[in-house]
């Protein structure tokens, strides 16, 4: 009997282990697929915001970006350095790694970028304010790098 105890045990083990990830990968929103289920850089590259560049739609991102970035990238959007050293200073561009083009900030935030920045597909779930937020963030650059202000509806 005691022979037979043990591959049950461990197969009991085995179980509750992989019960335990699915569990796990299921309450944080990640699993393997939506990890691989993100749009391409070139793709995203390609990507334009059906939300027009508004000062509605900033203020909107404004919003949102108070209440799920200020965390990593500050109240300024220039980092929070010394608590998250790998932040990115939304308001210089020039050193971004993973792209400026409206698409690719898009990407960025809904599908994250690299391991330095978690995916916000679960948390802002509205593809508006998905685009509010890369308008918003847009907003912060430099005046002569920033979009042309559209006019409000």
């Amino acid at each position: 009997m005691r022979k037979r105890a043990f591959p049950v045990f461990l197969a009991g083990l085995i179980l509750t282990g992989l019960f335990g990830i699915v569990v796990t990968s299921k309450v944080s929103g990640i699993n393997a697929q939506d990890k691989n289920s993100g749009m391409s850089r070139e793709e995203a590259a390609k990507l334009k915001s059906p939300v027009p560049y508004t000062k509605e739609s900033i203020s909107s991102g404004r919003s949102i970006f108070m209440r799920n970035c200020t965390e990593c990238h500050g109240n300024d959007g220039k980092s929070m350095v010394d608590v998250i050293a790998n932040a990115t200073d939304l308001t210089d561009p020039k050193l971004w790694k993973h792209g400026t083009s409206e698409g690719e900030i898009y990407r960025s935030i809904r599908d994250g970028a690299a391991d330095t920045m978690p995916a916000f597909q679960t948390q802002i779930r509205k593809q508006d304010d998905l685009w509010h937020l890369v308008n918003f963030i847009r907003s912060l650059w430099p005046e002569s790098h920033r979009p042309k202000l559209s006019e409000s509806k």
